[in-house]
């Protein structure tokens, strides 16, 4: 947290504390209403813990589109490690995203430009399309249907049957998909949505 931010919490605490510290009214008429100034002053502090935790949020959103790439309301992040596609899927959401999903044309291709500058030398990156639950069906990682597809069909893809189940962006077909086998390691790129 910068130093605004610390500023802004010491403020808020010495205003909490004097709050606090006034000395409550004699008349038992006063009572409800210290209540509801206690309601009042909770509902301020949630309110205000909710704003810190979304500025926080924005922050970091903004740290990650600063390391990647904006595109539309996402932003993409390539990582540097090869993993089997779950590890990659939980490393994604384990920072607050998950596997880039293009939704269309245009997304695939910023994706396919972002990977290919990111990391020259590799081939395949994991995107967040699979067909696990049922064969043929692909779905993405939250497990909504897919309706965008890229299929490399020079390589009559998909081929894989039952034992290839997650897909890959391939950079040497210019960003069409490959169904490869899970356990293989590949580069991925995680995807964060923009509010």
């Amino acid at each position: 947290m910068g130093r605004p931010g610390v500023v802004f919490l010491l403020v808020l605490f010495t205003v909490l504390t004097h709050q606090g510290t006034s000395l409550p009214s004699r008349s038992r008429k006063a009572a409800p209403a210290r209540l509801t100034d206690e309601d009042d002053l909770k509902t301020q502090i949630s309110k205000l813990w909710l704003e810190v935790n979304s500025l926080k949020e924005m922050q970091a959103l903004q740290t990650v589109c600063l390391r990647g790439v904006k595109a539309h309301r996402k932003c993409y992040l390539a990582m540097e490690e090869p993993k089997h596609y779950h590890e990659a899927n939980e490393d994604c959401i384990a920072q607050g995203g998950t596997l880039a999903i293009p939704r269309d044309l245009q997304e695939n291709s910023e994706l396919r430009d972002y990977a290919r500058r990111t990391a020259p030398g590799w081939r395949e990156f994991w995107i967040g399309v699979t067909d696990m639950v049922t064969e043929g069906q692909y779905v993405d990682v939250n497990s909504a249907p897919v309706s965008f597809f890229h299929w490399d069909r020079a390589k009559k893809q998909p081929t894989g049957g039952k034992r290839e189940s997650c897909v890959a962006l391939s950079l040497t077909a210019q960003g069409r998909w490959h169904d490869q086998v899970c356990r293989a390691l590949k580069k991925y790129v995680c995807e964060y949505l923009i509010p």
